[in-house]
């Protein structure tokens, strides 16, 4: 906008007797310009100069820009991104909004109560809430060093928001139809070394095996670590065949702890996990993953403007 046009609005906003509610829209309007750009400068600056989306070449020139993001064109294969590409933030609106809206994440805040103070619909809040989590599970984090420890925790499978069930519906409380552990329930896997590096992984239905180990932890391990699970017939198995040095500790025998030989740091992110899911009463087993993700986040401790450029790179 150019200066002639904008003394032109000031000159017929000063010329009109503005109700209360259009000012109060004004405000409103005058408040999210700040925001949204802030959204944008934390994008741009968390993407840097980003390679292309498509054919992953690094040689690319800037091409205008559009929506408030620059955008770049490829040399290689000549299309043009911008740093949202690809990622999933890519097409979402309201960016004035974004930031509002993760803060309300960092509060754990329900999608209907989030909706409400943002001022989007309950189904756009719930997308958001989905996008900005899958974003921030993108992130490549640091491999687990030194000591790590590994334990799985379980949570009954849940089909919420499935227009078919594969089973019979659950009318009153969440409960297996058989004791014990079986494919009934979703297997958790947390990874925690003493630094707090944290690594989350949905391993599937039912106990976890050796198999599902190599495919899921192996590849986060630093050379020479010293893993610490529990007595686990499916971890001593793992590490003998990774050729991983490997303690056991045996809570139902009684022994928590041996010195720094223990499992506390992930049974308590488990406490947490578990004790924080349960203000959501129930989610569906295909966004689980989300809500570890979540979960891991919220334990760091990042702010809104860092989840911002962690969901967007």
């Amino acid at each position: 906008m150019g200066a002639a046009e904008f003394q032109a609005i000031l000159q017929a906003l000063s010329q009109r007797q503005l109700s209360y509610e259009e000012i109060v829209s004004l405000q409103a309007l005058l408040g999210r310009a700040p925001q949204a750009d802030q959204c944008l400068a934390l994008i741009e600056a968390a993407a840097g100069r980003p390679p292309c989306p498509r054919c992953t070449c690094s040689r690319c020139h800037r091409s205008g820009a559009a929506n408030g993001l620059q955008r770049y064109r490829c040399t290689r294969c000549g299309r043009t991104f911008n740093a949202l590409t690809g990622t999933p933030l890519a097409r979402l609106r309201l960016r004035e909004k974004w930031l509002p809206y993760l803060q309300c994440l960092l509060e754990s805040t329900t999608v209907r109560s989030a909706a409400e103070r943002v001022s989007v619909a309950v189904s756009t809040g719930f997308r958001w809430r989905h996008r900005f989590i899958a974003g921030v599970r993108r992130e490549r984090l640091r491999k687990l060093s030194h000591i790590v420890e590994a334990a799985e925790t379980y949570h009954l499978a849940s089909q919420k928001g499935s227009r078919h069930l594969t089973r019979p519906a659950r009318r009153h409380g969440a409960k297996a139809s058989r004791p014990g552990l079986s494919k009934q329930y979703d297997c958790i896997l947390i990874a925690r070394d003493r630094n707090r590096v944290t690594h989350d992984f949905v391993t599937g239905r039912g106990p976890i095996s050796a198999g599902q180990l190599k495919e899921h932890l192996l590849p986060v391990l630093a050379p020479e670590v010293l893993l610490i699970s529990d007595a686990a017939k499916a971890y001593s198995a793992f590490a003998q065949g990774a050729g991983i040095t490997h303690e056991v500790v045996n809570v139902r025998a009684g022994t928590r702890a041996r010195g720094a030989i223990h499992i506390r740091n992930v049974n308590g992110w488990h406490g947490r996990f578990q004790s924080w899911l349960q203000r959501f009463h129930g989610v569906a087993s295909r966004y689980l993953s989300n809500y570890t993700g979540w979960q891991r986040v919220l334990d760091a401790g990042l702010p809104a403007p860092q989840w911002t450029g962690c969901a967007s790179g």
